[in-house]
């Protein structure tokens, strides 16, 4: 299992990707993993609010580079199936009724941008840093853009997108992507600060508020708003620019693990 789940004896289910030697990226099994741990604690009466955190040195470096690899040979309708996947899993995290908590430590890449834009609270260490590095490979942060810009706003993604440059903790709280920003030795106090708060509140009434939100956000994530996220990813996936430059990433990337054996 690259995902485990646990649910303490507060009722506070843990979601952990468990991928520490790839540095949490996330393929399609992590996603599907993900999916099921966020439908049954969704489901599961004893829990009374989920963390999504990581093991390791990093929150996620994003895609994997070997599900990517392979993506750069699928179709268009194959990517657009593929993308549905990663949006259904992104768009359970966003609407779970219970609190959701993300708990951030080291690179915050790509994808892992858009699991923290989905939990309603987000603790990072002094030391993590994000980027969405999607455009510098010919693609598309879509299927993460309607979480993202929920969370920072168009004028910030308007950059950010664009850029692709890595940005620190303190920027990300300044956007409003991170709530809290601790150092390392303090993640788990304070994670557990805001677990405590909310364990204190009546459940029903939380979950009540966090729908409200929805209800009342002028630009709600329907399915018409994710199946153009999903057709923008394939089209971007497909296109003479981004198989270009994925290849030439992976290209690069497998030079420079030759270069570190010889």
């Amino acid at each position: 299992m690259s995902v485990t789940y646990k649910i303490d004896e507060r009722g506070v289910a843990f979601i952990t990707i468990d991928r520490a030697d790839k540095h949490n990226a996330f393929d399609d099994k992590v996603i599907q993993e993900l999916l099921a741990a966020f439908q049954d604690s969704d489901k599961n009466e004893t829990v009374n609010a989920i963390v999504l955190q990581s093991q390791g040195k990093h929150f996620s470096a994003g895609a994997d580079l070997a599900w990517m690899q392979g993506m750069a040979d699928y179709s268009f309708d194959e990517n657009v199936e593929d993308a549905q996947q990663l949006a259904n899993m992104l768009l359970s995290l966003d609407r779970l009724s219970k609190p959701t908590v993300a708990r951030v430590q080291g690179a915050a890449f790509g994808g892992a941008v858009g699991l923290v834009s989905c939990c309603d609270i987000a603790v990072a260490t002094d030391n993590a840093s994000f980027c969405l590095s999607e455009v510098k490979l010919g693609l598309v942060p879509a299927t993460i853009s309607p979480f993202v810009v929920a969370a920072i706003g168009s004028r910030a993604a308007r950059r950010y997108f664009q850029t692709a440059e890595t940005f620190d903790a303190e920027t990300a709280l300044r956007l409003k992507l991170v709530s809290h920003v601790v150092e390392q030795d303090q993640l788990d106090q304070k994670v557990n600060e805001v677990i405590d708060m909310l364990l204190v509140n009546g459940s029903e009434a939380m979950s009540e508020s966090k729908r409200l939100i929805f209800e009342l956000d002028q630009r709600p994530v329907d399915d018409a708003l994710i199946n153009h996220t999903c057709e923008v990813i394939a089209r971007a996936r497909v296109s003479d620019e981004g198989q270009q430059r994925l290849k030439r990433f992976l290209n690069q990337r497998a030079n420079k693990k030759q270069s570190h054996k010889s």
